[in-house]
């Protein structure tokens, strides 16, 4: 494809600035933009980010990801960093900046180990009262709620009291990563517990529910932080926040029969990509069935047992 000639074209890196400049009017979130920038950071290792846009060809994109397979970054980091370029690429050619186009790079796909039943056991084991902390008390709250709804870290921090409804076992999301309100089921059991957790807790209706000691708002790496400290103190070596997230996923579906359009709505997925994705990995109504339409078991002779010869 021949070069697009444009009289004062901006550099790569000047253009990707206006990007997330028209990106952050659009409302995308700071953590999502923050997430571009260190993307870019990474492909300057691997293309010349001052070369002008209007002179990037295919080849030089081509180039790009021959250098990140060969520095051994992990296919899906390779994946990631293409998707926000490819976005940039998109925008750019919207605006007469570029013709060059990149196509996506395939993913692995991956199975994340979740946190197993005995792990559960340990990490809900409800800690004493009288003599625990409240950051303690707090995190064993975050974690049961987190087995209640698979929420993302962000969506927990933004979670104000008044967001909560016992009375009808529902409580709202404000700041989801979809940009929408979201309400979402309590269980018996949850409600029972944040009813006693804002006994203790107090505070007013636009109080954040999950709060740090000192009542404040919790920081992104204060919640990651002290999840883990919890999760160590009790010998449990996994200590991610977003590994809940898919143990939800996994139960809900596996052990629980839950079905993939009320897990869509209850994760806040916009498309059922990311659902369908746990459900493949874990479709346990094949193995069910499975003996029905098995080659090897339909060989087992009817109504007969199989015994070993006797040599």
């Amino acid at each position: 494809m021949p070069k697009l000639t444009i009289h004062n074209s901006p550099t790569i890196q000047k253009a990707f600035d206006s990007f997330l400049m028209s990106k952050s009017c659009e409302g995308v979130t700071n953590k999502t933009l923050s997430t571009y920038e260190g993307h870019l950071r990474c492909i300057s290792k691997h293309l010349n980010i001052f070369l002008l846009l209007s002179e990037l060809e295919e080849r030089d994109l081509q180039l790009m990801i021959i250098s990140m397979r060969r520095s051994g970054l992990a296919p899906n980091s390779i994946a990631s960093y293409i998707r926000t370029f490819k976005s940039f690429l998109t925008w750019a050619r919207s605006r007469d900046l570029t013709t060059v186009s990149l196509p996506q790079y395939k993913a692995e796909e991956t199975v994340k180990t979740t946190y197993t039943d005995e792990e559960l056991e340990i990490l809900l084991q409800k800690p004493n009262l009288s003599s625990c902390s409240f950051a303690e008390y707090r995190d064993w709250v975050i974690i049961n709620f987190l087995m209640n709804s698979g929420a993302r870290s962000s969506t927990i921090r933004e979670i104000l009291i008044k967001d909560v409804d016992l009375k009808t076992g529902l409580l709202t999301y404000r700041h989801n990563k979809n940009h929408k309100v979201q309400a979402i089921p309590l269980c018996s059991r949850m409600i029972s517990i944040l009813a006693e957790y804002l006994h203790y807790r107090e505070g007013s209706a636009n109080d954040f529910l999950f709060c740090a000691e000192n009542g404040d708002k919790l920081s992104e790496q204060g919640l990651k932080t002290s999840i883990k400290r919890y999760n160590l103190r009790r010998g449990v070596t996994k200590t991610s926040i977003h590994l809940f997230r898919h143990t939800f996923a996994r139960k809900y579906l596996v052990d629980c029969d839950g079905d993939a359009f009320t897990l869509q709505t209850i994760l806040g997925h916009s498309t059922l990509d990311m659902t369908k994705h746990y459900c493949n990995i874990y479709n346990v109504e094949l193995a069910k069935t499975f003996d029905l339409h098995s080659p090897l078991q339909q060989m087992i002779p009817k109504g007969k047992k199989i015994r070993l010869r006797k040599k």
